[in-house]
């Protein structure tokens, strides 16, 4: 997915770790007067990463014959990968590196985008209702100039008293993703039945986010309602839950503190202002979007076959980016 704002805020983004705390969504339109509208919880001045984890939209249930559906052209992506899920509906993804996939409910489609790379993203026509996340985790600098790649991996349901959990990335109560990532990290779905009581043992060395999706659900003694996203600092080897009195669902993401800080604008994810501004230019010249912007080879290219013609970068800031940290 790409970040449409027409005005991104630049974000160098510590990995410091914190308190319990709970993240409020703010909502972002992608573009146009009948655009979906998606929820997105990180990154915020409260809050910037959670492990390697640096960005989270959640959309729908969304009516597809109101809004359109989902509908991003080609745009660029570096230094960090996406991280696709849904929980009804279908997409379409196809990339520059070749790859072309089928997001569906339940199965994780993981794009690395390493030193550069473009994909589009379309709901399909059989879609009337589009429901899911769209989270994106930040390569860290040992491998963030690698060749793009993309991974699919449908995780089995693991049945758990009262629950049940789905791991994607990492491992979790004994389920273990194979898909291979470049931080310690951990995703997965959750399903709480009603009134279900849940102790998870967990890394204490991670930080750990819960985004819920439906219901309430009490998280080591916080009450979290639907659609907010709440944050465990390292330091606990459990983590208990309580669904409320409806059935509950909910991503868990987790991972070590990054060490390390980020810069992000639009769609990238560099370490300097200089970086960004290259990345851009490059985008720029490659889709011919801006007169005198030249690049020195090819490094994002295009998906094949696209219709729509690729989205420009938006203009930067008219002053140098600068850090931003969270507030102590």
């Amino acid at each position: 997915m790409s970040n449409l704002e027409t005005s991104p805020q630049e974000l160098v983004c510590p990995s410091s770790p914190g308190t319990l705390e709970v993240l409020e969504p703010r909502m972002v339109p992608l573009g146009g007067p009948r655009a979906m509208t998606v929820r997105r919880t990180l990154p915020q001045r409260q809050r910037s990463l959670i492990g390697a984890w640096c960005f989270v939209d959640h959309y729908g249930p969304d009516d597809v014959a109101s809004t359109g559906g989902m509908s991003v052209p080609p745009h660029p992506h570096t230094g960090l990968q996406t991280v696709s899920w849904l929980f009804t509906g279908e997409i379409e993804h196809a990339d520059s590196a070749g790859y072309h996939a089928m997001v569906r409910p339940g199965e994780l489609n993981l794009m690395t985008a390493g030193r550069g790379i473009s994909h589009s993203e379309y709901s399909t026509q059989e879609t009337t209702t589009l429901h899911g996340a769209q989270l994106w985790v930040a390569l860290p600098d040992g491998a963030r100039f690698m060749e793009p790649a993309f991974d699919h991996y449908r995780p089995a349901p693991l049945a758990l008293p009262g629950a049940s959990l789905s791991v994607f990335l990492g491992s979790l109560a004994g389920a273990v993703s194979p898909v291979v990532t470049h931080t310690p990290l951990l995703g997965a779905e959750l399903v709480l039945d009603a009134g279900a009581s849940l102790t998870l043992e967990v890394d204490p060395s991670f930080e750990h986010g819960f985004l819920v999706d439906a219901g309430a659900v009490t998280v080591s003694g916080q009450v979290l309602d639907r659609h907010q996203l709440g944050y465990v600092g390292p330091g606990r080897d459990s983590l208990s839950l309580v669904a409320g009195p409806v059935p509950v669902r909910l991503l868990l993401i987790g991972g070590t503190p990054l060490g390390e800080s980020i810069v992000m604008w639009w769609n990238f994810v560099g370490r300097t202002h200089d970086e960004i501004v290259a990345a851009r230019k490059a985008w720029q010249a490659e889709i011919g979007a801006e007169e005198g912007a030249t690049s020195a080879g090819q490094l994002f290219g295009l998906p094949a076959d696209e219709v729509d013609p690729p989205l420009p970068a938006p203009a930067l800031p008219t002053v140098k980016l600068r850090p931003r940290t969270n507030p102590n």
